[in-house]
């Protein structure tokens, strides 16, 4: 294959600029929304502030983690690690506020039994 048939495989710069930019954010069921420069921001339905599902976030990471190492792939358990770590930190950060509050909760239930005349 000459080096001008591998050429024409690829689109000269003009062309691909030509698809059309959205100012709008994109939103899908509101699940994520994608902004006119290309970033991702998550909003799936309180998924960083549900305890159920960063649990099991944290648990895959760490599963990924000890698969990696198995494989031999020291580097890409370390990242994994570092993900469940992340997990486990906003994990810890959710149930001591949840603790708090349901502290408080009770202090004032306590605060409001009903006196019997």
């Amino acid at each position: 294959m000459s080096l001008n048939n591998r050429r024409r495989n690829f689109r000269s710069r003009s062309q691909k600029s030509n698809f059309r930019r959205r100012s709008n954010p994109i939103n899908t069921n509101g699940a994520v929304s994608i902004t006119s420069n290309g970033n991702i921001n998550f909003s799936r339905n309180g998924s960083m502030n549900n305890l159920h599902a960063l649990e099991k976030a944290m648990q895959k990471f760490q599963q990924l983690a000890k698969d990696a190492q198995s494989n031999g792939d020291p580097v890409l358990a370390q990242n994994y690690f570092q993900h469940a770590d992340h997990y486990l930190r906003r994990f810890n950060e959710l149930s001591q506020k949840r603790d708090i509050s349901e502290d408080q909760s009770q202090k004032l239930n306590k605060d409001r039994v009903p006196t019997t005349n």
